[in-house]
């Protein structure tokens, strides 16, 4: 067993941490100040610098102008870009956009990807992701019940979405609607591309998060359907393939999602180190001379490397095996990932005190973004059940192992 990193991998790795620290750390306190949709200028100098350095679209093949990385090099470049909200951003790997790239790739026949993909290879618009809907359980979409009725050469969908990540500015919605209501549970619905000036099309919203309603990039919307027509050739994939498409771009987006979070966990384990060993309690006494502040400095430090070697692991076994070996893998850094960077910036947060609530750090900024880590993708206890069922049902009776 070999955990040396690859040399070429090494020296990309060593490059974004170099962009990271001479492009994108010098200006995140003006972004997140002004808000990343009116920072539309540092974003485009941001992304400039990013194509010049070779850090663009590091999750697309090369075909596609991209690195061509493998899944765990992808995974260890994302954790180097996750110690910003704008490391993704600046390379054109952030949510939703991504996953949309890669199920674009596969699935967009030659007008979809001419109209949609490449500009969004380009960086010159944005996309969005609907699923999610607000009167069924987001941990069960094959319960949706926005609906496409084929009519003629178009399909006419009505229903309703919301917890949209980027619909706001976004130029198209990739929507998952059912197309078949009488199948069976996983052959019910389609993907849709759905552009947003489409009549019918509303962003009703963009919903608050713990006070914040965001903007642009930083933003979750509940939009709104009715009779919203798109010609036939809108369909994205095969016709009540909508289950399947929406499982493949889950799966390495949660590679993705979990490397990101250890990076906000490195960078919030380092600001609450600097903070333990600068900060004075009395005269000739540091925070960082709490035994509880040392025990939760140490807790911290293990479970981040305990939970990047479980993500690497499952980065390679997908990459070595496809994803079908490595669901139970899949379902376990999900939840286990997403408890660590809960519990990291909680910590972080408290060793800064009234510091920590405040968006004088990036520390508040994660916290109000990523509470959510446990909820969206499935939430925590959907990941942990199916992961024991699993588990179980290699130990029934007549089963060895």
């Amino acid at each position: 067993m070999d955990f040396a990193i690859p040399p070429a991998t090494a020296a990309l790795l060593d490059r974004a941490r170099a962009f990271m620290r001479t492009h994108v750390f010098p200006v995140e306190p003006t972004v997140l100040a002004r808000g990343v949709a009116a920072s539309d200028d540092i974003v485009a100098s941001l992304r400039a610098a990013a194509r010049a350095e070779g850090l663009w679209l590091p999750q697309m093949a090369r075909e596609e102008g991209g690195l061509g990385l493998s899944l765990l090099d992808h995974g260890l470049l994302s954790e180097v870009l996750g110690h910003s909200p704008l490391g993704h951003l600046a390379c054109n790997c952030q949510a939703p956009d991504a996953g949309n790239m890669e199920i674009l790739h596969k699935y967009a026949t030659p007008a979809q990807r001419e109209r949609w993909l490449e500009p969004l290879l380009r960086g010159e618009i944005r996309s969005c992701f609907a699923m999610t809907e607000p009167d069924t359980a987001g941990s069960n979409p094959t319960q949706l019940r926005c609906a496409a009725r084929l009519d003629g050469d178009d399909y006419v969908l009505d229903g309703r979405k919301w917890f949209t990540t980027g619909a706001d500015g976004a130029a198209f919605a990739v929507v998952m609607a059912v197309t078949d209501p009488a199948a069976e549970a996983h052959r019910r619905a389609s993907m849709l591309i759905v552009p947003t000036d489409t009549p019918g099309f509303r962003r009703v919203r963009n919903v608050p998060i713990f006070g914040h309603a965001g903007a642009g990039w930083d933003s979750h919307a509940e939009l709104e359907f009715t009779a919203c027509r798109v010609p036939k050739h809108s369909l994205l994939g095969p016709v009540h393939g909508g289950f399947v498409i929406a499982q493949e771009r889950l799966g390495p987006g949660r590679i993705h999602h979990c490397m990101r979070w250890l990076g906000i966990c490195e960078r919030a384990l380092g600001m609450m180190a600097a903070r333990a060993a600068t900060r004075e309690l009395a005269p000739g006494e540091r925070l960082g001379d709490k035994q509880i502040v040392q025990a939760w400095l140490a807790e911290c430090r293990a479970r981040i490397d305990a939970a990047r070697l479980l993500v690497l692991r499952t980065a390679w076994l997908i990459d070595q095996h496809g994803f079908a070996a490595a669901r139970d893998d899949i379902s376990l850094i999900k939840f286990h990932v997403a408890e660590v960077l809960s519990e990291v910036l909680d910590r972080a947060i408290q060793v800064h005190g009234a510091l920590g609530l405040t968006d004088d750090t990036v520390l508040a900024f994660f916290y109000t973004r990523e509470r959510g880590a446990r909820i969206y993708d499935g939430p925590d206890e959907v990941h942990k059940v199916a992961a024991a069922r699993r588990i179980l049902a290699r130990h029934r009776p007549g089963r060895e192992g």
